[in-house]
């Protein structure tokens, strides 16, 4: 099972890394070799930076830092929310501790470990540069779904000129583009049908580049094995100076597709990836960089083409073939990756909401979002047009890669502090040995800024505007929401009626209220003076987990006395959990419903004021406080609670005291099912609100321009939330309001 998820993995997590040596000589080496020696001093900086980032970093300390099997910026993100309270949006709740996928360990109050965790929640300046530098590493993540596919599909393509001296560049940019428009035009059938094709591909392409590799070193020069010697690393600084410094920019593309392996760990598992590069990808890209080192000695000019001018005359077209086609699997792991992470995005309310499609009916990480892969698309060819070129996209992809390591190993530092408890010298040793080599890399990316390295950089900051902004407004919008609830002494006050005509059918109201009544509520009553005669506040939240099983997801609460036919569900889902357009969300959510009623008479009490879990093999014991105990003796029911209590102006109850509502005929189980199920056949209507937030009038200009126009056009342009949930459209009901924030 691990062999075969190892080879698996290759059409998955190593096609980026793989394609590499299509372009990093010919990126290192733009204005040509000067002298033998370069080549080596280059070869002995691949090898090293090889050894040192993709296989020490990421392959045996990086890929264990999983969440719970998946891996990337949000798994590093997410495992740091749970062991430490930095999650800046506040609508957790403590039985959300209690999922089964919801595991950390206990710290020691004295450790460097509990130190950190204490200053991280106590700082909230510290939480929110965590949550910037998730976001850049997220915003240079979707730079490489931009800059991966163009400079995959242009290399390989390039090559035709080794055979075809005459077609022009021209040409060979526009079988770029209708290659990339075929790819992405492609997505939406998935890679469900054609993805047993990937790893043969790219384990074929890994033998083959091998196999070149050792043929050039046999045949060109045997001694370019010395560059394991870090001598020439220093011989090469010290000739070069500026100029070597400036070309570690083309080296560090040898390293690309490193972070794509850490966030398709999910895929697969930690042991599989680690057999498989330590194995076949680490040692076939030695020899392919040795004996491309090897040719381009003693064939200086051949730099530029140094991949395809090395094959033996005989393999050229099966290689050019094998590499289109490795092109574009990695192109698809990477576009596929991009669309995971988005998802991700969204699920932790960083990004806005976008439409989110399955492919497979089988496999849950094959996903499709249509908006996304068309802007990717006319981004991708407008970067292969305008820079005509790999040497430009290189500088402008090499930022993208870098800064995205440099994230992670940020992150790692957290992560080894809080969650592994690690010695604070290791963690310092580790985190300044890569941030050092990193740093130096990032340093001579600087210099390529003005030569293609401003795209991502461009593309960064928009992307980064956009999910902060959104991140700030829905964090807004919901302090606002939780300082306007409705106060539970308020609804009591109103009666089992409500003050309204209770019509026949059920009404879902969707709210972000984990507790207390939304504003919503008394804002529809208030212009519509009728309800249904059962209520629902729908609270659908994700959690900083991979995944909430199936038979944990609903949680199920009633608010008020039972004549009130009032209920709270809380739907829970993790970051990698969708919505399938074939999952019925009403049904189970009145099936989980009906279960609640069914084993009510379990429960402690009948208030907001607890939780419930549905999940069967959970079941807690039946426990009544004194109080509780006493009042359900009296056939009363509390319905106070001291985290919804928010009491009004225009409360019934003045005295402060418990407010109490007597019930005068006792119901069955029977009767509330048989009432429930009379209730679903009369219809059931989702009530969803059409909110608009502004900003106060005292508020400061750049707080107005986010919320008052980027905000707002970003959530114009979105889906709501009766597509994202199929709700088909007659059964929604929209309720307009405006939040000043």
């Amino acid at each position: 099972m691990v062999l075969r998820l190892a080879f698996q993995s290759f059409g998955v997590a190593y096609g980026d890394l793989g394609t590499s040596p299509l372009y990093v000589f010919s990126s290192t080496f733009p204005h040509g070799i000067h002298y033998s020696d370069e080549v080596m001093g280059a070869l002995s900086l691949i090898i090293y930076t090889l050894t040192l980032i993709p296989l020490l970093k990421y392959v045996f300390v990086v890929l264990r830092a999983n969440d719970n099997g998946e891996g990337g910026t949000f798994a590093l993100y997410s495992l740091l929310c749970r062991h430490a309270k930095v999650n800046t949006i506040p609508n957790q709740h403590h039985t959300d501790e209690k999922l089964t996928t919801y595991s950390r360990q206990t710290i020691k109050d004295r450790s460097c470990a509990a130190r950190t965790k204490k200053w991280l929640e106590a700082n909230v300046y510290g939480q929110n540069a965590l949550l910037l530098l998730v976001l850049v590493g997220t915003c240079m993540f979707i730079g490489d779904g931009i800059f991966t596919p163009a400079i995959s599909v242009l290399s390989s393509v390039h090559g035709i000129k080794v055979q075809h001296h005459e077609m022009s560049t021209a040409v060979i940019v526009a079988i770029a583009v209708v290659i990339l428009v075929i790819l992405f035009s492609m997505q939406h059938y998935g890679t469900d049908k054609v993805g047993w094709l990937f790893a043969p591909v790219v384990f074929f392409w890994f033998l083959c580049i091998g196999s070149i590799g050792a043929y050039n070193i046999c045949k060109h020069d045997p001694h370019v094995l010395k560059a394991f010697s870090p001598v020439y690393i220093v011989r090469y600084f010290r000739r070069g100076k500026k100029h070597s410094w400036a070309s570690l920019g083309g080296i560090m593309l040898s390293i690309t597709g490193t972070e794509a392996l850490f966030a398709d760990l999910g895929h697969f598992s930690t042991l599989p990836l680690q057999i498989a590069f330590t194995s076949v990808v680490f040692p076939c890209l030695l020899l392919q960089y040795l004996g491309q080192a090897a040719y381009l000695i003693h064939h200086q000019d051949d730099v530029t083409e140094a991949f395809y001018r090395s094959i033996p005359d005989l393999a050229y077209y099966p290689v050019f073939v094998i590499a289109t086609l490795a092109a574009v699997v990695a192109s698809q792991a990477t576009i596929s990756a991009t669309f995971s992470i988005i998802n991700q995005s969204v699920a932790l309310g960083c990004f806005p909401r976008v439409k989110v499609l399955h492919t497979s009916n089988y496999l849950s990480g094959q996903i499709y979002i249509p908006e996304i892969n068309w802007i990717l698309m006319v981004l991708c060819i407008i970067v292969t047009i305008c820079f005509n070129g790999t040497t430009q996209i290189g500088n402008a992809y090499g930022i993208a890669v870098i800064t995205v390591m440099l994230v992670t190993t940020f992150l790692m530092a957290l992560i080894m502090l809080v969650v592994w408890r690690s010695n604070w010298l290791l963690v310092l040793l580790f985190t300044s040995f890569f941030l050092i080599i990193e740093l130096v890399y990032f340093s001579s990316m600087l210099f390529k800024v003005d030569q293609g390295g401003w795209v991502p950089l461009v593309i960064a900051f928009v992307s980064l505007i956009i999910m902060y902004t959104w991140h700030y407004g829905t964090g807004k919008k919901y302090e606002f929401e939780m300082e306007t609830r409705v106060s539970m002494a308020w609804i009591v006050g109103l009666g089992p009626g409500l003050g309204l005509v209770r019509v026949p059918g059920i009404g879902l109201l969707y709210t972000e209220l984990v507790n207390g009544v939304p504003r919503i509520f008394s804002h529809f009553i208030t212009h519509l003076p009728a309800i249904h005669s059962i209520v629902v506040f729908v609270c659908v939240k994700y959690l900083p987990v991979n995944t909430v099983p199936q038979a944990e997801r609903f949680l199920v609460r009633r608010i008020g006395p039972k004549d009130f036919h009032m209920f709270r569900c809380v739907v829970r889902y993790g970051y990698k959990d969708l919505h399938k357009k074939d999952d019925n969300f009403e049904k189970m959510l009145l099936d989980y419903l009906s279960m609640f009623i069914r084993n009510e008479s379990l429960m402690d009490t009948f208030s907001d004021s607890e939780d419930y879990s549905l999940c069967e093999e959970s079941q807690q014991e039946p426990t009544l406080d004194t109080e509780n105990a006493h009042l359900m003796s009296l056939g009363m029911v509390s319905v106070e609670s001291s985290q919804n209590l928010i009491v009004s102006e225009a409360s019934p109850q003045q005295s402060g005291l418990p407010v109490r509502f007597g019930v005068s005929q006792i119901r069955t189980v029977d009767d509330d099912l048989r009432f429930l199920n009379d209730c679903r056949d009369a219809g059931v209507v989702h009530i969803l609100g059409n909110t608009v937030v502004r900003a106060r009038r005292e508020s400061s200009l750049l707080k107005k321009i986010a919320i008052d126009y980027i905000y707002a056009f970003i959530q114009r342009i979105c889906m709501e939330n009766n597509v994202i949930f199929n709700v088909p459209h007659e059964s929604v009901l929209n309720v307009g309001q405006v939040f000043y924030v």
